[in-house]
């Protein structure tokens, strides 16, 4: 279990009609979401009625429509839904004139500050430790690029053609993230918090990413209540190397945009799948859970994607609003079948299909 409570005031309120935002997007995104939607309503009543909104977004939608994120599932989502789930995008590596990666546009619109990636081994018996149990909260609104979205710089002259991109970090973005590490950090056990930076490098950014998280405790009325949470840090480079030969020492990870990108794929690897690996993108009024993987454009179609991510994202996104119990049920029903071994998709060396692994996850349920 990442976390045992919700971290923002989005308390449930009995009764209510759940209403949640559907955004597939591309490739094995359509595959994986309606495993979610499935394990979801497997709940029965201990949710109240949920109602599954279907919208549109990613490069198929841009292709087919001239816009990668509609404007009405931006408005949809604003003032309709309570919560999301998103499957992958295929943005291509390539530039493509007037296309913008959705799933980023969606964090910056909905002000999803925090992407929340808990990596977590599945315990050879239920209720055990597990081996492997860290979370990795990524800051989702700056770093690399993003205060300039729209205007690219290319300097032209000798040597071109040459390439420049702008970073940014701020006081306000780091606090904001630095605030959310340590409210998980309260709910797990070790209550440890790992910085992660390249200041000896990048002493500007960095340095003020790394002294602004450090300072989070002695914020103004704050009055001790981080007490009891430890801090250490790491820079980047030794952090990658240090999780691979020295997993346990991490619990909470904190780190700019991009080092939270490359830090959660790469933890992926101790658990054996990127399709095992969720998140929720969390603000403070609205959630959205998203598998960490791509579209997989290679195996999409062939019913073979593996949907445990999607699923674990749909568990973290009701554990953000509340549904604690409901939550546990779908991340032990997923815990078993992976523990169990028999219905496991190719990535994790098993023969079945998403629908196959689905249908075992929910029969659990």
């Amino acid at each position: 279990m990442a976390f045992s409570a919700p971290l923002r005031s989005m308390a449930t309120v009995a009764g209510k009609s759940l209403k949640i935002g559907m955004i597939p997007a591309d490739g094995i995104g359509r595959e994986v979401l309606p495993g979610a939607k499935a394990a979801i309503q497997a709940l029965g009543s201990s949710i109240p009625t949920t109602e599954f909104i279907d919208l549109q977004a990613g490069f198929e939608c841009f292709q087919k429509t001239g816009t990668a994120l509609p404007d009405e599932t931006v408005e949809v989502l604003k003032n309709e839904c309570d919560c999301a789930l998103f499957g992958a995008v295929s943005s291509p590596s390539r530039k493509v004139f007037g296309y913008s990666s959705p799933i980023v546009a969606l964090r910056k619109k909905m002000d999803l500050y925090a992407n929340i990636r808990p990596v977590s081994s599945v315990a050879p018996i239920p209720n055990e430790q597990p081996t492997i149990d860290l979370v990795v909260v990524r800051e989702n609104t700056e770093c690399l690029g993003f205060s300039i979205s729209k205007k690219k710089h290319r300097l032209l002259g000798k040597g071109a053609p040459k390439a420049r991109a702008t970073r940014l970090i701020t006081e306000y973005a780091s606090r904001r993230i630095g605030e959310m590490a340590f409210k998980i950090a309260l709910t797990r056990p070790r209550k440890h918090v790992t910085i992660i930076h390249k200041s000896n490098v990048l002493s500007v950014t960095d340095g003020l990413f790394r002294e602004t998280v450090r300072g989070v405790p002695t914020l103004p009325g704050m009055n001790g209540k981080y007490d009891g949470v430890t801090v250490a840090e790491q820079l980047v480079d030794s952090a990658v190397y240090r999780l691979f030969r020295e997993p346990h020492i991490y619990d909470v990870m904190v780190a700019p945009n991009l080092y939270g990108d490359i830090i959660s794929d790469a933890a992926a690897a101790l658990v054996g799948s990127l399709g095992l690996v969720p998140s929720v993108n969390a603000g403070d009024s609205f959630v959205m859970g998203e598998p960490v993987h791509g579209s997989a454009p290679d195996i999409a179609g062939k019913d073979i994607a593996n949907p445990l991510a999607a699923i674990r994202s749909a568990a973290l996104m009701l554990r953000q609003l509340g549904y604690r119990n409901g939550a546990a049920r779908i991340e032990s029903a997923v815990d078993d079948v992976i523990r169990e071994g028999r219905y496991l998709t190719p990535d994790l060396g098993g023969k079945s299909s998403t629908s196959e692994v689905v249908s075992q996850v929910v029969k659990r349920i």
